[in-house]
């Protein structure tokens, strides 16, 4: 696989994104005055507490809700039409009677289908002797490699993850980190990836943008000066959660939650 250019960057200005009651549940603004901009191909997590509208806003950023004053705009300077953008969800979501080749090949146009573009990313995620598999047949770390091959497959310029890694062991979920990284560095892309564990998101990313409790904001903005590569269980990544802990603390209350399956390496 080749590396493609970098073609897009995001920009995020939200007013309010705010749910109507239904009788059951009350009306609720989920994000108000939410704005930022994630340069071309940054990795830029996305971290606070449950319910402060981040799953919200990869929704809005996806095009999948329209209902909102504000809006984000992922924007190219090489094309006038919208760049590709993939988006990975909390569960797999693969077709159970399509077999894994088919649940990457049916994103794919005829010619990258023919060249073969899916069964080469499936064999770097080492699930070349699961090509003719269902789902059913995978283990939950298996169908996570298999929505994240389907991800990258369409060489996406922006890519969205929902907590793609969460309730997976530490090995497997540190397995999947490590090929996201080895994917996004061979495969450039812009990154936009929704987390609750603080440092799974100093070992992925390039910045860490905290949002409040609902509705939410950004209330800190930090740059991950670290070098690559890194691993999950490298000191220099407790030192960096100290230090922005020890100088943010009062700031980040209730934003930065437990590091519950990324603290571990794996081969």
């Amino acid at each position: 696989m080749h590396p493609v250019a970098l073609t897009a960057g995001l920009t995020v200005d939200i007013r309010r994104k705010r749910f109507a009651g239904d009788g059951r549940t009350p009306p609720h603004t989920a994000i108000e005055n939410l704005q930022f901009t994630v340069p071309v191909g940054q990795f830029c997590c996305l971290l606070g507490p449950s319910g402060c509208g981040k799953t919200t806003l990869l929704n809005i950023a996806a095009g999948l809700d329209s209902e909102v004053d504000g809006f984000v705009d992922i924007h190219s300077e090489s094309t006038q039409t919208r760049p590709a953008v993939s988006y990975m969800f909390q569960t797999p979501r693969l077709l159970p009677w399509m077999s894994v080749r088919d649940n990457v090949d049916i994103v794919l146009d005829p010619p990258a289908r023919a060249d073969g573009r899916g069964v080469k990313l499936l064999e770097r995620m080492e699930l070349g002797s699961y090509l003719d598999a269902y789902p059913t047949r995978l283990s939950g770390g298996q169908r996570r490699r298999v929505a994240l091959a389907r991800a990258f497959a369409i060489r996406p310029a922006v890519l969205l993850l929902d907590e793609p890694f969460v309730s997976l062991d530490q090995p497997v979920g540190n397995r999947l980190r490590e090929i996201l990284l080895d994917l996004w560095q061979a495969q450039p892309t812009t990154v936009l990836f929704v987390t609750h564990d603080l440092n799974e998101a100093i070992y992925l990313g390039d910045r860490i943008l905290f949002l409040s409790q609902p509705p939410s904001s950004v209330v800190h903005d930090a740059a991950v000066d670290l070098p690559r590569p890194r691993t999950p269980d490298s000191p220099v990544i407790n030192t960096f959660r100290t230090g922005l802990l020890d100088r943010h603390g009062g700031l980040l209350a209730g934003t930065a939650g437990p590091t519950t399956d990324s603290g571990s390496s794996t081969p």
